[in-house]
């Protein structure tokens, strides 16, 4: 035996559901074309044979915002934006018929609308409908 003590591993080792998150942002990559083919293969089998979290920082490094996400503009998200458009268009059009069928004074539909068009405009900024509080999208601490 020797005299040093020791005081535990100097690096922490990485879950599977951070492999997962350093993965799917890999093949978001090559989807954009950001990796070739080859490239983003090599990176996907380096992140599922990571043990340490540091062995992950640098597959993602060299991508747009360090791999957190990159802006992506698909038809799927515009169509996205489209239906949210039309369903909040169409609750719209259903409580305006109702203020006007009640003979009310105050328009109260502004209310639930205020709340609708906030959701849609957030939806608009950020071209996808995300939760605020989400642990699901959360950022690997390595990755911040």
């Amino acid at each position: 035996m020797s005299n040093e003590t020791w005081s535990g591993p100097k690096r922490l080792r990485t879950s599977d559901t951070e492999r997962e998150q350093i993965a799917g942002t890999l093949r978001a990559a090559m989807t954009e074309g950001r990796l070739t083919l080859e490239e983003g293969e090599e990176r996907l089998a380096a992140a599922y044979a990571a043990k340490f979290r540091d062995e992950l920082g640098p597959l993602t490094a060299d991508l747009p915002d360090a791999g957190r996400r990159a802006p992506v503009e698909t038809p799927e998200l515009r169509r996205g934006l489209a239906r949210h458009a039309t369903v909040v268009l169409s609750i719209t059009a259903i409580l305006t018929g109702l203020w006007i069928l009640s003979g009310a004074h105050f328009f109260w539909p502004i209310i639930p609308l205020f709340f609708l068009f906030m959701g849609l405009a957030r939806h608009a900024r950020r071209g996808h409908w995300e939760p605020r509080y989400s642990y699901q999208h959360r950022v690997a601490p390595w990755n911040r």
